[in-house]
């Protein structure tokens, strides 16, 4: 049984941290006046500023900020500030046993797909969603759905999205919890502890700035793993800034995926809103939700979290 945490109320505090790479200034600050509108107060971590290689300070100065945020009380939510890479570094070092007494959001996407996983495996749903290096982007449209669902999800508002229908979709509804994240993360976790278990799951893709033939890869490892046969539906999100080796892939990544998931029946729709782009809405992980696919023009997609 996923353990879904408490909503946040005003007035409660949240940690910013950065688990992975370092923060702007700029954006920091746009995080910080945003989540104070929402009449949240920001613990901000000590080292989500510094620099060490990619990441915002060594393991064990990410580290400690993480470990004091699971552990202390009045925190109600952990935002990661952005992705890039060093989540994976300190995971098996982190220790969940006061968090899984008071289990509290954890936020993010990209690299942040790593805490998502490893939740998945303790049982803990978790907030797939936009991050503090984006919110000085603000002002977008696109960018203000995006918070704006960021901040519905964090307060326990109805979350529910409708999209594009498309051709290439495959038509049905599904009712499951949806898993995944970025591809290139879950790939990186296959066979430690926090690889993500699929079965019965809608399974949700993204990624950003891979190689074709390196999509290819990942899709197929998780094709030989079984995960497309254990599925219950498939969400495509955001393929953004493909690159295209010495001897280009014939087609783009939702034929590789097409490709991989055609001896099955489920639900799969393509190009919905969340990833590395503007339009990244919110999403529970872990959590029950109900995807209607339509694979006609003209036509609406569904999905609706029911919590």
């Amino acid at each position: 049984m996923m353990r879904i945490p408490p909503f946040l109320e005003k007035g409660q505090t949240v940690a910013v941290i950065s688990p992975a790479g370092r923060i702007r200034t700029d954006c920091l600050e746009r995080a910080v006046e945003t989540m104070r509108r929402w009449g949240l107060d920001c613990r901000i971590g000590k080292y989500v500023m510094k620099q060490h290689g990619p990441c915002a300070g060594n393991d064990e100065a990410r580290l400690q900020d993480l470990q004091e945020a699971l552990d202390d009380p009045n925190v109600k939510a952990i935002i990661g500030t952005r992705g890039g890479y060093g989540s994976a570094r300190i995971i098996d070092r982190a220790d969940f046993s006061r968090f899984l007494q008071n289990p509290k959001w954890i936020v993010g996407f990209s690299d942040i797909t790593v805490f998502h996983s490893h939740l998945q495996n303790l049982g803990v749903a978790s907030l797939h969603a936009c991050m503090p290096q984006t919110y000085p982007c603000i002002g977008s449209p696109h960018y203000e759905a995006s918070v704006e669902s960021l901040r519905k999800a964090l307060f326990g508002e109805p979350l529910s999205y409708r999209f594009e229908s498309r051709p290439i979709n495959r038509a049905g509804e599904a009712t499951a919890p949806i898993a995944g994240g970025n591809l290139s993360i879950l790939y990186s976790l296959r066979g430690s502890a926090s690889d993500l278990q699929p079965d019965g799951k809608i399974l949700f893709l993204e990624d950003l700035d891979e190689f074709d033939y390196h999509i290819d890869r990942m899709l197929l490892n998780l094709k030989r793993s079984g995960w497309f046969e254990r599925i219950s539906g498939l969400i495509v999100g955001a393929f953004t800034t493909v690159r295209k080796g010495a001897n280009p892939w014939q087609g783009d990544v939702w034929d590789m995926i097409r490709e991989y998931t055609e001896p099955y029946a489920y639900p799969v729709c393509y190009g919905f809103p969340a990833g590395h782009v503007p339009y990244n809405h919110a999403l529970y992980m872990g959590v029950n939700a109900c995807l209607k696919v339509s694979d006609t023009p003209g036509t609406d997609s569904s999905l609706r979290f029911l919590i």
